[in-house]
């Protein structure tokens, strides 16, 4: 089903000079002022209230969205082209929940977790065409989505892999339900629901696994198992209203054990602004996944007043940079790596040049936001747009890691 564009663009182009210069009172002391005349500090706090909504996008956020596809303007009108041609974001899409969702091959139950990371993918895109086009048809499909996850799904399971499922697509379905909080027609109890679930299913596994790690010595699992979870965390926190959960989680990035903490995947600092992450030796789609978590994670924090971007003299910029130079072509330094399982003495070529919709988010936060230097992560801005989301990249697991959409969703101007 063709979304129905030309008939609320022709009507919303005439209201939004009025819109443009109409955000809210109530808007300008929250995280949504951040951006108005692009103020490069942190938004004001509230350490009791959460900014709703207030993860990776605020309202403003969506008012600026809505505004430029209305006009027609670029690249963000590119950007909408790119949600709407993806499947995820129809009106056909149907879910397909699950009472037990298994990750990892255990010997005993076929892997089914591809149905939950497609139905977040889909909640998502199909969230964002509500808030830019109006039609409240999308915002009804997402919620169908979210209702039949919320009343089926009561346990993640299989082999470690369980906790890449808790973290990653915990984040992804808090967000949709982040998006969808202000859709008037969605139930009540069943958003009551949806955030039990979050609470009961995903964050219990997100806790554990930052305090346990599944029974291993602290240095085991890469720094992509811990930021999933915390990006979790962090995102049930804000969804359920939890200061205490969100907390934990920002808690964690500053000072946590695991190799998931600021200090431990941005390890080792060199002159010239960049960092080797964590995984630079393991391969670079893992890498990159640990910087795309890393934003997601600093993005909503954000959102609600704390400038975890800058925290660190911009540790995660350095990351990012360190990164993006290497998987552009050019040679960065690397000190041997080692754990408590491997010893990387080379930094590794494999999946070099991984494409994923990362580099919007970081580009227009450092250097359009608050004019920070970053010439590499510019450049990766520029070679992946029109960044598009879940499926855009791969029918796999790896394509689905972020939700995308950076360049409709992140681009200030």
């Amino acid at each position: 089903m063709k979304e129905p564009y030309s008939t609320w663009v022709i009507g919303f182009a005439v209201a939004t000079t009025l819109l443009v210069g109409c955000v809210t009172q109530q808007q300008s002391h929250t995280a949504t002022g951040a951006r108005v005349g692009f103020v490069t500090e942190a938004p004001a706090k509230d350490d009791q209230v959460f900014v709703h909504p207030g993860l990776l996008h605020t309202q403003h956020d969506f008012d600026r969205m809505r505004i430029k596809v209305a006009h027609g303007d670029q690249p963000w009108t590119a950007g909408w082209q790119r949600l709407v041609a993806n499947r995820h974001s129809s009106l056909d899409w149907r879910p397909n929940p699950r009472g037990v969702v298994y990750r990892g091959a255990d010997g005993h139950h076929a892997e089914n977790y591809p149905d939950l990371f497609n139905d977040a993918a889909a909640a998502y895109a199909l969230a964002l065409r509500w808030k830019i086009s109006g039609n409240d048809a999308y915002a009804a499909k997402a919620v169908e989505i979210l209702d039949a996850w919320s009343s089926t799904l009561t346990e993640i399971d299989g082999t470690s892999d369980k906790f890449l499922a808790s973290g990653i697509y915990g984040y992804q379905f808090a967000n949709a339900a982040e998006i969808l909080r202000s859709y008037p027609k969605w139930r009540a109890a069943d958003f009551r629901r949806f955030r039990t679930m979050m609470l009961k299913v995903f964050y219990p596994m997100n806790h554990d696994f930052l305090v346990r790690h599944n029974g291993a010595k602290i240095d085991h699992y890469w720094a992509n198992w811990d930021l999933a979870n915390m990006d979790s965390m962090l995102a049930i926190g804000v969804l359920t209203d939890r200061r205490d959960i969100y907390d934990e989680a920002t808690e964690y990035f500053k000072h946590g054990a695991g190799n998931g903490s600021i200090a431990h995947v941005v390890w080792k600092i060199y002159s010239g602004g960049i960092g080797q992450v964590q995984e630079s030796g393991r391969d670079q789609g893992h890498t990159m996944l640990d910087v795309s978590l890393l934003g997601t994670f600093c993005q909503m924090a954000w959102n609600q007043g704390d400038d975890l971007f800058g925290y660190d003299h911009n540790r995660v910029l350095l990351g990012a940079e360190y990164a993006a130079r290497y998987n552009l072509g050019y040679d960065v330094p690397y000190a041997p790596y080692a754990n408590s399982d491997v010893t990387q003495a080379v930094i590794s070529s494999n999946s070099r040049g991984d494409m994923r919709p990362i580099w919007e988010m970081l580009f227009n936060h450092y250097v359009v936001l608050k004019g920070l230097g970053a010439p590499d992560v510019k450049a990766f801005a520029q070679k992946a747009r029109v960044e598009g989301g879940g499926g855009d990249y791969g029918p796999n697991s790896g394509g689905f890691d972020q939700l995308g959409y950076g360049t409709l969703t992140f681009t200030l101007k």
